[in-house]
């Protein structure tokens, strides 16, 4: 069974995540892929994301897919109890996803229900294509994407930073430009989007 928590900023969300997992979180061990930050200069996220997760009691383990192994990461992967994709440009996560194969293994350990939690970028490229996207992200930083076709673990296309600044006019483009097209789903930076098998629900 799926088990995906969807957010635009974790940090804003990360109170909700307890009762998601429905785990004892102290101890267990989260597979943090950064990779979509590299190309941005704001990376704030990315140190909110980690501290929130450790105030949960989780232990982070990084893993920066870009420069890993295929060996490390098929073994923290799948070794570890989750899975955290920060956000970032979302082109460029995809074609490092698929660049270093982790796309297939990502996909692998959802089907398993290991619990895979996306934030901004992270959620975005479960879509089926990211191509929505080109809104809120520059595809020319991710030159050797060979086509925008994604992970497609959803069948809807999450648009995280609905009303939030500084994306909000990016945001409402994108919903008027596809929304009568695709089955967009967009949440705040305070809502995230909780898939538990084929239910899909809101929560704030």
């Amino acid at each position: 069974m799926k088990k995906l928590f969807l957010s635009s900023s974790f940090a804003d969300v990360a109170q909700l995540f307890p009762d998601f997992a429905k785990d004892e979180l102290k101890g267990k061990r989260v597979t943090f892929i950064p990779t979509a930050s590299l190309p941005e200069k704001v990376v704030f996220y990315v140190r909110a994301g980690k501290k929130a997760l450790e105030q949960l009691g989780l232990i982070v383990d990084e893993l920066e897919i870009s420069t890993a192994s295929h060996k490390e990461i098929s073994k923290k992967l799948q070794n570890n109890d989750y899975i955290y994709v920060t956000g970032g440009n979302t082109f460029f996560l995809l074609q490092e996803l698929q660049k270093t194969g982790t796309d297939k293994i990502i996909t692998e350990q959802i089907k398993t229900g290991k619990i895979y939690i996306g934030e901004s970028a992270g959620s975005i490229i479960l879509a089926p294509n990211i191509e929505y996207a080109m809104d809120l992200d520059n595809p020319k930083k991710a030159p050797e994407l060979k086509d925008n076709a994604s992970l497609s673990i959803v069948k809807f296309y999450p648009v995280p930073h609905h009303t939030n600044a500084p994306f909000k006019k990016a945001v409402e483009k994108i919903i008027s430009r596809y929304d009568s097209t695709m089955e967009l789903m967009p949440i705040s930076n305070s809502q995230v989007i909780i898939v538990k098998g084929n239910k899909v629900e809101i929560k704030e």
